[in-house]
């Protein structure tokens, strides 16, 4: 993470083990089957791990880009060293749910600057 209070960089860096994006909320543009198809194939199947840069108000997810962020939620399950990231955004013009699952041994180190970040630009995120 860059945090430059002078010049407001902010980026996060990681490598996911799990990528899940699908169509979502359905009152949106919803997906042709060629788009489901290209993001079943780079992102939901395939197994690689997926590279994730998160800047401010944005999040890259390999070669995808997701603007217009919201409804973000971050978990760390009972029993394993993982943590997960759940947003809502848009890449191109079409709406998604993504959920982001990172482990290693570094999952804590994430979640806990994921939690800043959130706070930082998404403060509407965090119920009371």
């Amino acid at each position: 993470m860059l945090l430059d209070e002078k010049s407001h960089i902010f980026e996060i860096k990681f490598m996911a083990e799990k990528v899940h994006v699908h169509y979502w909320p359905p009152d949106t543009l919803k997906w042709s089957e060629s788009l489901a198809q290209r993001v079943d194939q780079d992102l939901n199947e395939n197994r690689e791990r997926k590279r994730i840069i998160v800047k401010k108000e944005i999040i890259f997810i390999d070669n995808y880009e997701f603007r217009a962020i919201k409804k973000i939620g971050l978990t760390i399950p009972l029993f394993k060293k993982e943590s997960t990231l759940v947003f809502e955004g848009k890449f191109e013009e079409f709406h998604a749910h993504i959920h982001i699952t990172l482990r290693g041994e570094n999952y804590l180190d994430i979640f806990n600057k994921l939690v800043e970040w959130r706070s930082r630009y998404f403060p509407d995120s965090i119920l009371s």
